[in-house]
């Protein structure tokens, strides 16, 4: 078979993974094969079989380190790419590293995966980059040289949950009323990502213009959150839940539904959620971390709770009825239109093509 253009090895390459469909977007027009991979052997696999001007692109690290059965395997599995990245550079093979995440969420083997961090960054050709303070964030698990990054930002996800279904028939597939207000929180639960938190604040939301307040918890959950969510579920606040991944074409409807969307994480570097909200012209509120603040703070949609005081402050935002009112489509527009998948892509391509031509 002969083959478009030079190849991409994505790891790891979930299938569906919108993130990593926007990306390839343009490569992919371009003629750049993707590759997708999940697994670590198919990692090595791959990575062997690259040649000159082919790209290996690094996004989470997890299934590397942190899926070892112990902690000798993962700094053996450590050991071992880094052989094969010295190997696969001296072929000629470019390699990208997206830092998504200061550590991997649910870490196992600590020692093993800030190795790996060292290992990445002195392979990497490029470093992208999404959020602008990230190699000062990062700077106590890894020093990220300046001369190889790239901030390339997240995409919104403008044309992927386009589902068609209105605001009004939302609400009404929830049996919501205009007395409802509906406070969302989209995505995985975890307990790390302060789901108690959320609960506890909803439970003391008393709203300023007389609207319930209902809570839409939304995800694939594991024991722990689950059992989290039991112990601490509100008992005055009607609470509409669904523990399983939402399919891609039910993401509108949940969105659709909601009047804000809730990230009540501890810690962040970077969020999806936070521009899937946008993308559904929904108000988000986030933790009022500094180099959130920075980043987003000008978006008239986005509000922060004090960190300091989370669940008071986050009570108090969602009481708030002038905070959260409903906002123009081009408050929305504005930000979506600057990171529309096929722009932000683009830039992706155009660092493919200086590093692989």
């Amino acid at each position: 078979m002969v083959l478009s253009g030079p190849r991409i090895c994505v790891f790891p390459s979930w299938l569906g993974n919108p993130y990593l469909n926007l990306m390839s977007l343009a490569p992919s027009a371009a003629g750049y094969e993707v590759i997708g991979r999940a697994a670590y052997q198919s990692l090595l696999s791959s990575l062997a079989a690259l040649g000159s001007g082919d790209v290996l692109h690094i996004h989470w690290t997890s299934p590397i380190a942190q899926s070892a059965r112990n902690s000798r395997q993962a700094q053996r599995r450590v050991r071992d790419l880094e052989s094969a990245l010295s190997a696969a550079r001296l072929r000629g093979v470019k390699v990208i590293w997206t830092v998504h995440n200061r550590l991997p969420h649910e870490l196992m083997h600590a020692a093993s995966e800030k190795r790996l961090y060292e290992v990445l960054a002195d392979a990497s050709d490029v470093i992208h980059v999404m959020a602008p303070a990230t190699a000062e964030l990062v700077s106590d698990v890894v020093t990220l040289p300046a001369e190889k990054i790239v901030q390339i930002p997240h995409p919104s996800y403008l044309g992927v949950y386009d589902s068609g279904i209105s605001r009004e028939e939302a609400r009404l597939s929830f049996s919501l009323t205009d007395d409802d207000f509906a406070i969302l929180f989209l995505g995985q639960i975890r307990p790390y990502k302060g789901i108690d938190l959320l609960l506890k604040a909803v439970d003391e939301t008393v709203r300023s213009d007389g609207r319930r307040p209902i809570l839409l918890l939304a995800g694939s959950a594991n024991a722990e959150a689950i059992t989290q969510y039991e112990e601490l579920r509100p008992a005055n606040v009607r609470t509409i839940t669904s523990f399983q991944s939402v399919p891609d074409s039910d993401v509108a409807r949940w969105y659709g539904a909601a009047d804000v969307a809730v990230l009540p994480y501890r810690a962040i570097l970077n969020s999806g959620s936070l521009h899937l909200a946008a993308t559904m012209n929904v108000p988000a509120i986030l933790p009022g971390i500094p180099h959130l603040q920075e980043q987003f703070g000008a978006q008239p949609w986005v509000s922060f709770f004090d960190t300091q005081r989370p669940t008071e402050s986050l009570a108090e935002l969602l009481s708030e009825d002038n905070r959260l009112a409903a906002l123009a489509p081009d408050v929305y527009d504005r930000f979506n239109d600057e990171i529309s998948p096929w722009t932000v892509s683009l830039s992706y391509l155009q660092v493919l093509d200086r590093i692989a031509g």
